[in-house]
């Protein structure tokens, strides 16, 4: 049974035709660079009001722009930054800022850590597409590819199959290389 799972797979069909890009953004575009990644240094984020880099709990952002600038800092390789402003988000809870927690400290290395934090996001919304792929992206790089496979078919049975999660999961699956952002 195990064989054949990780033979369907690694034959999955591989349906990306353009760059994957945006982690966490419902599209295929790359979050767009702001003050945030190119002035600020460390935990700081750019606030627009006071025309310049300040902590982000000192920020007038909400908890959507904090959100913009952890996945802008994400995508910049900024793990320990991003971490920084998630700390400022008013919901620890949210199923966004555990699937970042978890994203950042995969990417620092800390991959049962990470599981955790894709499990609460998952406890948190069964539905949470890009935790189950983060998760899956987890797997893989832990030699799991048929665990992976699992989350790549839940991601298909609630409606996500033509997204950027099922997409950069497939692609992590078939090759075994997962996603920097």
């Amino acid at each position: 049974m195990r064989v054949t799972l990780l033979a369907a797979a690694l034959t999955l069909p591989l349906s990306v035709a353009a760059p994957l890009y945006a982690a966490g953004s419902g599209n295929d575009t790359a979050p767009t660079p702001t003050q945030t990644s190119k002035d600020c240094k460390g935990v700081r984020v750019w606030d627009e009001e006071k025309q310049r880099c300040v902590k982000p709990k000192e920020s007038r952002l909400d908890d959507d722009q904090l959100y913009q600038a952890v996945r802008e800092l994400a995508y910049a390789g900024r793990y320990e930054d991003a971490q920084g402003v998630l700390d400022a988000m008013s919901d620890q809870s949210d199923d966004r800022v555990l699937t970042y927690r978890g994203f950042t400290a995969r990417k620092l290395g800390q991959i049962d850590v990470a599981m955790v934090f894709y499990q609460k996001a998952l406890d948190a919304n069964p539905d949470n597409l890009l935790a189950r792929s983060y998760m899956g992206q987890g797997l893989v790089a832990q030699g799991d590819r048929v665990a992976a496979l699992t989350q790549l078919r839940e991601i298909n049975a609630r409606g996500g199959a033509d997204t950027w999660a099922a997409k950069s999961l497939r692609t992590a699956i078939e090759t075994g290389v997962t996603y920097n952002y």
